[in-house]
């Protein structure tokens, strides 16, 4: 298992991962296999996307924004981010991508991105090969 850590900028942001998690794989002495990424945090997510146009992680946020309202949940009453917890849970904290050559197996304009909602805070990234 390696991990690296990202730090975000804004409360809500969509970041390429995908180039560190690339060189993991590229290390890692698995030739085939599955990659697992991972963010321990409630708050965040990660999801695979379109790497070509940057608009879609805006597209994106915008879109569970529309979804997902802020103020109006339980839990923001103890820290006003309810709404972070929810699309972090609606995006999920994962995702699985095939390895081959020890290389990543995506679509041409597919990208690894991690999703930030609560920001900006430095979050943990797990990338785990088998």
């Amino acid at each position: 298992m390696k991990e690296f850590f990202v730090k975000t900028e804004r409360k809500c942001q969509v970041i390429d991962i995908t180039p560190r998690v690339q060189t993991i794989v590229a290390q890692d002495g698995s030739t085939d296999g599955l990659c697992c990424v991972f963010v321990p945090h409630a708050t965040a997510a990660v999801t695979i996307n379109e790497n070509a146009d940057p608009n879609i992680g805006e597209d994106l946020q915008d879109a569970l924004t529309k979804l997902v309202p802020e103020g109006v949940w339980r839990h923001d009453r103890i820290d006003d981010n309810a709404a972070a917890h929810i699309k972090a849970t609606i995006i999920g904290p994962s995702e699985m991508v095939p390895v081959k050559d020890r290389r990543l197996v995506l679509g041409t304009w597919q990208s690894i991105m991690l999703v930030e909602f609560d920001g900006p805070r430095e979050r943990r990234v797990i990338v785990q090969i088998r």
